[in-house]
């Protein structure tokens, strides 16, 4: 698995119609957002009774890495288990999908058997979770409109409306409570690639003059209940 560049920029309304508009200009749309062009994320965080995840991010400590359950708008049929990790200011996804059944374990606060049949990664992943006491903490939940560019591999992102819930046994369910994180406009542009970040992207969309950011979403949505 390869560590990609990631940066993160807080944009206000204005500033993101601008850059949609200029992305769209240079970069294909994502073949996954469909013809609405944007797909709702919905991810379930999880921690230890240390929250050593939340302060390694507020630290800036490096190498870290957290965990997270994903699925997509309001079908939990294709859930996945996926390990972030970070060093030297770069980052890598490890991922597997796992069933429902697995899902709600995780959630319950208890953990799925590791079965020996399991794929090697999904064996690897349920066991770290299981060695450091992992527990679900947080929803993060956003509207993401997203780019890409085949070109060094480059992805750029617009994630919108972020809410965060503690209601984290009704994560499945799509019904919980959810709480806004940003002032009604604001969102996060994201920016990754694998070696080079062609320079036409950045010039484009000016990111020399945008206010970047070193706190993850996870961070973010925890930090509104704290």
């Amino acid at each position: 698995m390869k560590y990609r560049h990631e940066y993160k920029y807080v944009i206000e309304a204005r500033q993101e119609a601008i850059l949609r508009v200029r992305a769209g200009g240079i970069l294909q749309p994502d073949r996954h957002a469909g013809d609405a062009g944007s797909y709702l994320v919905r991810s379930a965080y999880f921690d230890d009774c240390f929250d050593s995840c939340l302060n390694d991010n507020l630290l800036g400590a490096e190498p870290r890495s957290k965990f997270r359950l994903r699925y997509y708008g309001d079908d939990p049929g294709t859930i996945r288990l996926e390990k972030k990790s970070k060093q030297r200011g770069m980052t890598q996804k490890e991922l597997c999908p796992i069933t429902q059944a697995e899902a709600e374990s995780f959630l319950s606060g208890a953990y799925p058997t590791v079965e020996p049949e399991m794929p090697l990664l999904k064996q690897r992943l349920f066991t770290e979770v299981m060695q450091r006491a992992l527990q679900p903490k947080s929803i993060v939940t956003y509207e993401r409109v997203p780019f890409v560019y085949p070109g060094g591999n480059v992805r750029v992102t617009f994630d919108r409306m972020l809410s965060s819930s503690n209601e984290t046994e009704r994560f499945l369910s799509g019904d919980y409570l959810t709480r806004p994180v940003f002032p009604v406009g604001q969102s996060v542009l994201e920016i990754k690639w694998d070696e080079l970040l062609p320079p036409f992207i950045k010039e484009t969309l000016q990111l020399e003059n945008l206010q970047w950011t070193a706190f993850s979403k996870y961070y973010m949505c925890r930090a509104v209940h704290l």
